[in-house]
């Protein structure tokens, strides 16, 4: 099975406008990626692919990665400077133990949309939408094939 196929074409459609619909929200950036799997911490995995995206580079700061590897069933949300230098310690804990619960019935279109909606949610209070507010991340879900040694 290819990677992009983990998810059906209308799943992914589904996953995508979450992220759409929840940035309306926030001016943080949200963003979905997905390994086959992850051979490392699955946060220092989130972190590498957070680099590699270039997601630090909003104005504010205020990225946050959906992380998860399909095989590995594992997955990680990291927030960038931004989010990390205002919030709380453990800020993301529900969002996680949400989506772990969908994940483990194998809801996993489910459980990354509500991660995203969840996500824009909590980013509200912290970062609200602005009018002049644009679109500085791709909101497409992202996917590698290969871990490059990892």
């Amino acid at each position: 099975m290819k990677l992009n196929d983990f998810l059906t074409a209308q799943q992914q459609a589904s996953v995508v406008d979450a992220v759409r619909l929840a940035e309306k929200g926030t001016s943080g950036e949200i963003r979905i990626h997905i390994d086959r799997e992850c051979k490392v911490s699955p946060m220092e995995r989130a972190k590498e692919v957070f680099n590699k995206l270039g997601m630090f580079r909003t104005a504010q700061r205020n990225g946050v990665l959906i992380y998860l590897a399909v095989e590995s069933k594992v997955f990680a949300i990291i927030g960038d400077k931004g989010i990390n230098d205002l919030v709380p310690e453990n800020f993301w804990a529900d969002v996680v133990e949400v989506m772990g619960g969908e994940f483990r019935k194998g809801r996993f279109a489910e459980g990354l949309a509500l991660g995203a909606t969840l996500a824009g949610e909590k980013l509200k209070a912290y970062f609200p939408y602005q009018d002049d507010d644009i679109n500085e991340l791709p909101d497409e879900i992202s996917f590698e094939e290969k871990e490059e040694g990892r």
